[in-house]
């Protein structure tokens, strides 16, 4: 357990607020047994940018763990990439969507959706 009281799976932590998201996402799709990947990928303005989507693959060398009912699968690539970065939701009348804040980051984009 970390400090908030969060599971800490492989170092990532998914926050309560963004499990419930995760989980009215996948109320709403047909398919079952649905996890929420997060991985990185080379590409945007900053050298390598987030990737989350709902995903039922099994691919060799996953990480996968359960987050307040939830299943993250993280690829073994993308794993140390996302050592300590926390998953969260903000939904403000300035922003709305999944923000992860990632130790690893030197730096990002001002869109917050790559880093390098």
């Amino acid at each position: 357990m970390s400090v908030d009281s969060q599971p800490i799976a492989d170092g990532i932590v998914l926050t309560e607020v963004a499990a419930n998201k995760v989980n009215d996402l996948l109320a709403n799709e047909t398919e079952d047994d649905l996890s929420l990947r997060i991985s990185v990928a080379p590409g945007g303005c900053s050298g390598l940018r987030y990737q989350l989507a709902l995903d039922d693959r099994a691919l060799d060398g996953d990480v996968v763990k359960e987050y307040f009912g939830v299943k993250v699968v993280t690829d073994r690539m993308s794993a140390p990439y996302l050592n300590g970065a926390t998953i969260d939701f903000v939904d403000t009348i300035e922003q709305q969507g999944f923000t992860i804040d990632n130790p690893n980051a030197q730096g990002s984009c001002a869109c917050g959706d790559s880093f390098h």
